[in-house]
């Protein structure tokens, strides 16, 4: 027979579950708030471990504890974003679309402007065009943009070193960036607080890793540091030293659109005179002919058979040494070409329906402006003050108030 549970007894129950539960939490309060350097013993382990192969790369035992002080954990934002890279995931019109906009060619007029004197000194130098330059600084910082959102920046040493402990696959990349890092700090040029840059380790306005600044770093502005960080002329003249020195052809684009013929998916990936192109079919869309018929081209379809295809000359293959991506070396020269006052492309990517481009949602916005809709940025960034605005001209149009931006809604506003 259970016996009955006394009021005194309940008390010491609760009182007893009480306690615990407060036991509990002061454990968990303890682990939580415990000081990182209890965190993650193997880490600090394999940085401890490291210093012998840094030392036989000429890094001081100084300069070493320099870069590590309070250095104890993973970075996890590093180990997160290496497992997405755009350029390799997006659909080429997607990744070359967000790039390549209205936004990115008239800033890159307006610094081609601020930066004249600058962008004429290293066309002379290197023989690189402005253009090229321009795009890459958009392509990589967004014409330093970057700089204004420190929270998204790594501690480069860090970042290394979680990439070398944590991910097997870019561990050997990441010793090598991690040693070419150090030996940055220890010229005494560049400080500490200065080593910032991607979860990769790419640093400055042109993200260049460690090993490509100590290789083509260069100190345009006179002041004694190859400061790719707060010096734009120093930024903008390491990109186009990087091109110069891998081969870059002064005067030369880098690659034409054309129209392909049927069947021309066979043809992927091989070499011919420009020539040898024109013979089998392939036109450039304005009809207009090849000024070096003689020059060689690769035909590159990145979108396959039903989007635009393009030879691509050397000039392709060079922007591949800053970034070994199709898609990335195609958004490059795309964007230097309009930033230099060429049109775009005359083909459309093979977009799903009522796909719409960076540039044709950005000219909702301007139709929304110039009715009295919308009193926002002009963008094409679609956010919660546009979709308003769409809803708006949705419910007193006669159409469907989804907020939602489409072919439809953009038809509607250019009648």
């Amino acid at each position: 027979m259970l016996r009955p549970v006394r009021i005194a007894d309940a008390r010491h129950l609760i009182n007893a579950k009480a306690a615990l539960a407060t036991l509990l939490l002061l454990a968990v309060t303890l682990l939580s708030s415990a000081p990182p350097a209890a965190a993650d013993a193997a880490f600090r382990k394999w940085i401890n471990d490291f210093y012998p192969v840094a030392a036989k790369s000429g890094i001081k035992k100084s300069t070493y504890k320099k870069a590590f002080a309070g250095v104890r954990e993973p970075d996890p934002e590093v180990l997160r974003k290496a497992r997405f890279q755009p350029e390799f995931k997006q659909d080429v019109w997607s990744y070359v679309d967000t790039r390549v906009h209205f936004t990115t060619v008239e800033t890159g007029q307006q610094m081609a402007q601020r930066y004249d004197r600058v962008l004429s000194q290293i066309e002379r130098r290197f023989g690189v065009d402005r253009s090229v330059v321009l795009a890459i600084w958009s392509m990589e910082s967004s014409y330093g943009n970057v700089f204004n959102y420190p929270e998204r920046l790594h501690y480069v040493p860090r970042a290394l070193a979680t990439l070398a402990y944590a991910d097997r696959r870019r561990s050997k990349y990441a010793r090598q960036q991690l040693v070419a890092a150090l030996k940055i700090l220890q010229s005494g040029k560049i400080r500490k607080n200065q080593l910032t840059g991607s979860w990769a380790g790419a640093m400055g306005h042109t993200q260049f890793i460690p090993t490509s600044y100590l290789a083509f770093a260069v100190d345009f502005d006179g002041d004694g540091r190859r400061d790719i960080w707060n010096s734009i002329p120093d930024a903008l003249a390491t990109a186009a030293n990087l091109l110069d020195k891998n081969g870059w052809r002064t005067g030369k684009t880098w690659g034409y659109e054309v129209k392909a013929p049927r069947g021309s998916k066979k043809y992927v990936g091989k070499s011919k005179t420009l020539s040898q192109w024109a013979k089998l079919g392939f036109k450039r869309p304005a009809g207009r002919g090849f000024p070096r018929p003689g020059e060689k081209a690769v035909l590159k379809m990145p979108a396959g058979a039903n989007g635009p295809a393009f030879l691509m000359l050397r000039n392709f293959f060079i922007f591949k040494r800053y970034n070994n991506s199709d898609s990335y070396a195609l958004a490059v020269g795309l964007l230097a070409d309009r930033i230099a006052g060429y049109s775009g492309l005359k083909q459309e990517w093979p977009k799903p329906n009522g796909a719409l481009s960076m540039d044709e949602r950005r000219e909702i916005q301007v139709h929304l402006k110039s009715l009295g809709y919308y009193g926002g940025e002009i963008d094409g960034n679609i956010g919660s003050g546009s979709q308003l605005a769409i809803k708006t001209f949705q419910s007193r149009s006669g159409l469907t108030p989804d907020g939602v931006p489409s072919q439809k809604l953009l038809k509607t506003l250019r009648r």
